[in-house]
C-alpha cells in the first residue's frame, strides 16, 4: 500500500531503505568491535595489574594491546571484505555478460523470479520488462544476486571503522585502570568495564532485535569471565613484591 503521495507504508520499525539497512549493518559491526576491544583489552590491563602495581607496565601492556588489537581487526576485516567485492565483482560481471549475451533468456528469468514471488505470469512479465527497460543491469542485480551495484562493500572504509570502534572500546579499561589509586584499581575496572558491556550488550541486541535479557547477561558474564582468568594469572605471576 501507498499513501497519496506514492510512498509505499512501511512499519515504523522497519529501514526505508537499502542504505538505511547498511548504516545498521556497520552501526552493529561498530558496536561489537568496540565490544571486542573492552574485553581484549581489559583482560590484558587486569591481567598486568595483578602481577605488578608499576604504572609504567601496565600503560605499556595497554597500549600494545590496544595497538595490536585495532592492527588485527583492521586487518582482518579489510581481507574479509576485499573477498567479499571480489566475489560481488564476479558475480555481477558474469550478469553482465549474461544479459549482453542473452537478453530474451535474462528478461524471462526476471519474470519468473517476479512469479516465484506471487505474481501473476502477465504482471510479472510487465514488471520484469520495465525494470529492463529502466535499469536492466541493476534490476538483475538486486533481483538475483541481491546486490546494488552502486553500493558494494568497502574494504577500507570496513578496515577504518573496526580500528576505530576498537581503540574506542579499549581506552575504557585502559584509563578505569590507570586514573585509580593503585589499590582501586581492578575494582574500578571490573566495574567500569562491566557497565560497558551491558551497555553494549544491550545497544546490539536493540540493532539485532535480539532479547536484552538474553544478550546482555551472555557479554557481562563473558567479560567478568575473561577479567578473573587473566586477573587469576596474574595473581600466580604476582611480582609487585619482588
Amino acid at each position: 500500500m501507498a499513501d497519496s503521495t506514492g510512498t509505499p507504508y512501511r512499519h515504523p520499525h522497519e529501514p526505508h531503505s537499502s542504505g538505511v539497512a547498511s548504516r545498521l549493518n556497520w552501526l552493529r559491526a561498530g558496536v561489537l568491535g568496540a565490544n571486542d576491544g573492552i574485553v581484549s583489552t581489559a583482560g590484558l590491563v587486569v591481567g598486568v595489574a595483578a602481577a605488578t602495581t608499576d604504572t609504567d607496565q601496565i600503560f605499556t601492556a595497554g597500549i600494545a594491546g590496544l595497538t595490536a588489537g585495532a592492527i588485527s581487526m583492521a586487518v582482518g576485516e579489510y581481507v574479509s571484505v576485499s573477498t567479499q567485492r571480489d566475489s560481488e565483482r564476479a558475480l555481477l560481471a558474469k550478469e553482465r555478460r549474461e544479459l549482453r549475451e542473452d537478453p530474451d533468456y535474462e528478461l524471462e528469468e526476471l519474470a519468473g523470479i517476479y512469479r516465484a514471488k506471487g505474481l501473476s505470469d502477465r504482471t510479472a512479465r510487465q514488471v520484469a520488462r520495465e525494470l529492463t527497460e529502466h535499469d536492466a543491469f541493476t534490476a538483475h542485480a538486486e533481483a538475483e544476486l541481491g546486490l546494488n551495484p552502486r553500493e558494494l562493500t568497502n574494504p577500507w572504509q570496513a578496515a577504518f571503522s573496526s580500528a576505530v570502534a576498537f581503540t574506542v572500546g579499549a581506552l575504557l579499561p585502559l584509563l578505569a585502570i590507570l586514573l585509580p589509586p593503585a589499590t582501586a584499581r581492578i575494582p574500578v575496572t571490573f566495574a567500569a568495564v562491566l557497565l560497558a558491556l551491558a551497555a553494549t550488550g544491550s545497544l546490539s541486541a536493540r540493532l539485532g532485535g535480539s532479547r536484552r535479557r538474553r544478550a546482555v547477561p551472555r557479554v557481562v558474564i563473558g567479560g567478568a569471565l575473561a577479567m578473573a582468568v587473566t586477573y587469576g594469572i596474574g595473581q600466580i605471576f604476582d611480582v609487585s613484591g619482588i
